[in-house]
């Protein structure tokens, strides 16, 4: 979350700029805010800036803004985590202040000691079905370590590349079952990584899920005619993640998740 708010800040702050973050306590919660003297925020925008793919007008050529999913994935990720996030500006050239707020770790922790007075304050859940190999491509690496991470703790082994011929190499030795892949990557896009990957001894049954920021009913066919089996728009539902990863292998398609 910090690392997207600091980069976002960046991006949009020219040479010379300032660019602050400051955290205090507030009763149960901890305030985290991100503050630059950047190119400000349009009123038109700012109640929208968290949606996907809303982008201010001088980021529309994406030489700057990318996908705009940035904003979308904080928010998601901070209100999974009983949290909130706002944004402000004075208007174009005034700068932005966004604002995290989180519970207390501790508050959090004794919480749950009350709704479960022997349970411990952090349990890693195993997976209750069979532990499956798992490749992470994506060149946002924070994403990647993310998915990564997660999986790993519901008892799965995951490797992560970001770029194709890196994940070529891991996947050779590897044999992931389950590739999880960005379909934007540098040097190789996603549908060419997949042609490639099921080319690998033992990987033609490999289950191909395409991660992307796009999720028209056009970018869903052309994910499926690549040999990707499930089409997931950023930012990630991990619930949808585990049901991909945990269903049977050997299955069919699942034309939900495509179309």
């Amino acid at each position: 979350m910090v690392s997207n708010l600091l980069t976002n800040a960046a991006k949009y702050t020219p040479p010379g700029g300032q660019i602050s973050v400051r955290a205090e306590r507030d009763k149960d919660d901890v305030l985290l805010r991100v503050k630059d003297t950047g190119i400000g925020i349009t009123p038109e925008v700012l109640p929208r800036v968290f949606d996907l793919f809303v982008q201010g007008r001088q980021a529309i050529d994406r030489s700057e803004g990318g996908l705009g999913l940035g904003l979308t994935i904080v928010r998601n990720l901070i209100e999974r985590h009983q949290g909130s996030v706002s944004a402000h500006s004075d208007g174009p050239g005034r700068g932005s202040e966004f604002i995290v707020r989180l519970p207390r770790a501790d508050v959090v922790i004794e919480m749950k000691a009350g709704q479960r007075p022997d349970a411990p304050a952090s349990v890693a859940v195993p997976c209750p079905n069979r532990v499956r190999r798992i490749l992470i491509v994506d060149d946002n690496e924070d994403a990647a370590e993310m998915l990564s991470e997660t999986l790993r703790m519901k008892g799965h082994d995951t490797r992560v590349a970001h770029d194709a011929p890196a994940a070529l190499q891991v996947a050779e030795g590897f044999a992931p079952e389950v590739a999880f892949l960005d379909i934007g990557l540098p040097v190789m896009d996603g549908y060419e990584l997949a042609g490639r990957l099921t080319e690998l001894p033992g990987l033609r049954d490999i289950r191909l899920v395409a991660v992307t920021g796009y999720g028209q009913q056009s970018d869903r066919q052309k994910s499926h005619a690549a040999g990707f089996r499930h089409h997931l728009v950023k930012p990630v539902d991990f619930d949808a993640v585990e049901r991909i990863v945990n269903s049977d292998m050997g299955g069919p398609l699942d034309r939900k998740s495509i179309g």
